[in-house]
């Protein structure tokens, strides 16, 4: 049965790749009408037999109340342009990870006469802060962006109509809406999203000529910091190259820190040296304390119960039925496996106040706790 929703359709996706087709499949599953549109025969037709919606035939006329453009940045503005003009009823928005080089030029589309500012209107630049590593229409999911945030980027010339549709596509695929302008939501993303996408990928190029057996020692704490590099590189070239300005200026900072660094490891023995290195380290928790956590809430929130298990089948099903049998909430869930033993630990984070409650529990029933 189809459940309510704001947007009544029909909705064309333009790119069903991991975005466009997960965009699909979420209203799709809504009961809107959903037609899709890409310039690969093959990815469109997968994104249809998964259920994101239905190929947009040749010729075939369509009125949609929204256009989704779901191309990459150096594409994206042209795809919206074509669209505003294609459908003249209908509210465009774009997907991609940037939205100052868009909006400026699609803006010089409108100083070119090539649009015309009450098209404009109608454009409203969105990113939902939602993905995976893996890429195309056979790694969708409805479920993407639920609990993301989805930020709406409204312009100057921006239609209140067309930011309403905007907004309430993504309330329907059950993300959270947080408006920004678009230099305010470009400077954030390099921050929080094509910083660590950097950082990620620097550290592990380091890797390439590792030896075996200094990586047969990774821990979680490597595969951890390293698990963005595995994402699609023609597609970040294009996401760092348009955010290029606030990413310098990031990278500029982190130099200074790593030349202090080098600066302090030269010398260890020197005076202050230590207290230099604490620093750094203590400025990395001040950082990473400020991250939110589930329901916007600091990680300090949560207490953490730490429980060995067995490297079996229905170990980890059995461990969060004994939580839920506890009648305990579980607000996040980390998994570390032991190099070399059949066994790993399961970090178990609830609220502080229940944390000895379910040591308790899980003591009485056999399950070897780490106090």
């Amino acid at each position: 049965m189809a459940s309510a929703h704001h947007v009544s359709g029909p909705v064309l996706i333009l790119g069903t790749g991991l975005l466009g087709a997960s965009v699909g499949l979420g209203l799709s599953r809504l009961g809107v009408d959903v037609r899709l549109s890409d310039p690969s025969p093959t990815a469109q037709l997968v994104a249809q037999d998964i259920g994101a919606g239905r190929v947009l035939g040749a010729g075939e006329a369509l009125d949609p109340q929204l256009v989704v453009v779901a191309a990459p940045p150096d594409v994206a503005a042209a795809v919206v342009r074509d669209a505003l003009r294609a459908y003249p009823g209908a509210t465009v928005i774009d997907i991609a990870s940037v939205k100052v080089s868009i909006l400026h030029a699609l803006q010089d589309d409108v100083d070119a006469g090539r649009l015309s500012a009450v098209q404009l209107g109608r454009y409203v630049g969105t990113h939902p802060m939602a993905g995976r590593e893996k890429s195309g229409p056979a790694a969708a999911r409805g479920e993407l962006f639920t609990a993301m945030p989805w930020v709406v980027c409204a312009h100057p010339e921006s239609d209140p109509a067309s930011v309403r549709i905007a907004a309430d596509a993504a309330i329907d695929l059950g993300a959270t809406v947080v408006r920004l302008g678009a230099e305010e939501h470009d400077a954030a993303v390099a921050l929080v999203s094509h910083f660590p996408q950097i950082a990620s990928s620097l550290l592990a190029s380091r890797l390439m000529n590792a030896p075996a057996h200094a990586l047969a020692l990774a821990g979680n704490g490597l595969r951890d910091t390293t698990r963005i590099a595995a994402s699609d590189p023609k597609l970040w070239i294009q996401i760092l190259s348009h955010n290029s300005a606030e990413l310098v200026e990031i990278l500029h900072g982190l130099r200074e820190d790593l030349n202090r660094l080098i600066g302090t490891l030269e010398d260890p023995g020197a005076d202050g040296a230590l207290l230099d290195l604490a620093e750094l380290m203590s400025q990395g928790n001040a950082g990473q304390a400020r991250i939110p956590g589930k329901h916007g809430a600091p990680p300090q929130a949560f207490a953490v119960v730490t429980v060995i298990v067995d490297d079996r089948p229905g170990q980890i099903a059995e461990l969060l039925t004994a939580v839920g049998e506890a009648g305990i909430n579980l607000e996040d869930l980390r998994m570390e496996h032991s190099s070399g033993h059949q066994v790993g630990m399961v970090e178990i984070s609830v609220l502080p106040g229940r944390s000895a409650e379910l040591t308790e529990f899980l003591i009485q029933r056999k399950w070897k706790v780490i106090q």
